[in-house]
Formats: structure tokens, C-alpha cells, sequence
């Protein structure tokens, strides 16, 4: 008999596998996590843990995806439009996010964090901005979607390094009437 991955004791390992490299994440480096580690404090085999994950990186992925997808969701963006509110609460999100990472597996994984981020993004601009306009899929809107990610990325790197002394909010706002008038530009050309 096969198991589906959505079966409750599957979902509760997998859960346990992430809580317990959080847990370990939180006392030493990343690179200094191992497999077996993992399996010790989750009280399970190797078996078991590469059931779930491919690799230590690939549980890397899937624990900071989680972890972004939680702050992201809390605020319902499929509701939302992209506007001054929107943008200020994804922007808090991700510096949330990454503040709350600073501590733990950040140093050498930038790029993975980077990544995780701009997809996510990626992904919440793309349906806000399919909603804004309401057309079907579009090429456009996409590449605006990359932009906006790659952007917002950027502002928050920017903020971890310069700015903390502002909140994210403060920091954020002053640029929002720029953002939103392209964005307000591009729909524009789009109805002549």
C-alpha cells in the first residue's frame, strides 16, 4: 500500500524533519548541520528523512519557502490589489523574514534566500497585477512582475544595510508614489 504525500502522518513527519532543523539551525551554522544531526533530533532514520527531502539543501529550500510563504500568507494578498497598503505589507514581510534569518543560516546562503525571495514575489506581484488589469495570462505583466520581485528585493537588502535605523514602512513609503505611478503609466498606454 502506498502513501499519498498529503497523508497526515506523512505531512507530520515532514513537519517534525523542518521543525527540528529549524530548532538545530538556531544553535550552529548551516554548513555545520549534518543528515545525521537532523535524523538525531527528530528521532527518526536517514531512511525516513530522504524519503522527504533530497538533500540538506533541498530542506534548506523547502524550510525557508515555508517560512516566507507563512509571513506572505498572513497578509492575503489574493484580496488585495497592488497599492501603497500592499506593498508597505510585503515589504514588511520580507524584511521580517530576513531579519529573523540574520541569526541563522544566512552567512553563505544568500543567494538561496535571494532566490526563494524573488520567486515568491514573483508570484504575488503577478497575481495582483492579473487582477489589477483583468486580462487572462500575459507576457507584460509578467516581466513586470520580475521587476517589481527583483525591486522590492533590492529595497530590502538596501534597508538591512543602510536604513535600519528607519523602519521598514518608513523606508518603503517614500518610494511607493514613484512605483505606483509606472504602474498606473502602464495601464494607461495599455487603454489607448
Amino acid at each position: 500500500m502506498t502513501q499519498s504525500k498529503t497523508d497526515p502522518r506523512i505531512l507530520r513527519t515532514r513537519k517534525l524533519i523542518m521543525d527540528s532543523f529549524i530548532e538545530l539551525s538556531g544553535k550552529k551554522e548551516f554548513k555545520d548541520i549534518t543528515i545525521k544531526d537532523i535524523t538525531t533530533e527528530a528521532m527518526i532514520n536517514r531512511a525516513t528523512f530522504y524519503y522527504h527531502f533530497e538533500d540538506i539543501y533541498d530542506l534548506l529550500d523547502k524550510v525557508l519557502s515555508e517560512v516566507l510563504l507563512i509571513n506572505l500568507n498572513g497578509h492575503n494578498f489574493e484580496e488585495k490589489e497592488l497599492n501603497e497598503e500592499s506593498i508597505i505589507s510585503i515589504f514588511v514581510a520580507i524584511t521580517t523574514f530576513q531579519t529573523s534569518l540574520s541569526n541563522r543560516c544566512h552567512r553563505g546562503y544568500e543567494d538561496t534566500i535571494a532566490r526563494i525571495i524573488r520567486e515568491q514575489l514573483e508570484i504575488i506581484f503577478y497575481k495582483l497585477l492579473l487582477k489589477q488589469h483583468k486580462i487572462e495570462e500575459d507576457e507584460s505583466l509578467k516581466i513586470s512582475a520580475v521587476i517589481l520581485s527583483w525591486g522590492i528585493y533590492g529595497a530590502s537588502v538596501e534597508w538591512r544595510r543602510n536604513a535600519s535605523n528607519i523602519s521598514p514602512e518608513e523606508f518603503i513609503q517614500s518610494a511607493i508614489p514613484y512605483m505606483l505611478s509606472g504602474v498606473k503609466l502602464g495601464s494607461i498606454s495599455k487603454a489607448e
